[in-house]
C-alpha cells in the first residue's frame, strides 16, 4: 500500500501516524485493517484509485476499526467526518464529476 504523496509514504506509516503507534507489534493487525477498511469502502459502491484522497479516506476508515475495538463502549458509531467522507466520493462518482466537485 502507497499513497501517491510527494514522499510516497507507506499506507500503513500514514495509518500508524493517525495512531500515534511507533512500534511494529501492530503491522500485521494493522495491514489487515487497511485490506477491510477497502473491501468496506468498494462494498458501499465506493471507487478506490491511487490518489491521496482515496488513500486517507482508507486510513480514517481503518483508523475507526481500530478505535472502535479498542473502545470498549456502546458507542461505536462511524465518525461524522468519516461518513461525509464516503458520502461525498460516492456522490461525486455517481455525478461524474471531479473530486473537488461536490
Amino acid at each position: 500500500y502507497t499513497l501517491s504523496l510527494h514522499d510516497a509514504l507507506p499506507i500503513l506509516d500514514i495509518l500508524k501516524m493517525d495512531l500515534q503507534l511507533m512500534t511494529d507489534i501492530q503491522d500485521e493487525y494493522l495491514r489487515k485493517l487497511l485490506e477491510l477498511s477497502e473491501e468496506e469502502i468498494r462494498r458501499e459502491g465506493i471507487k478506490l484509485d491511487d490518489s491521496v484522497e482515496s488513500g486517507m479516506v482508507q486510513v480514517h476508515y481503518a483508523a475507526w476499526l481500530f478505535r472502535k475495538r479498542a473502545a470498549n463502549v456502546n458507542e461505536t458509531g462511524m465518525p461524522r467526518f468519516l461518513r461525509y467522507e464516503l458520502n461525498k466520493r460516492l456522490m461525486s462518482q455517481v455525478m461524474g464529476g471531479k473530486k473537488n466537485d461536490i
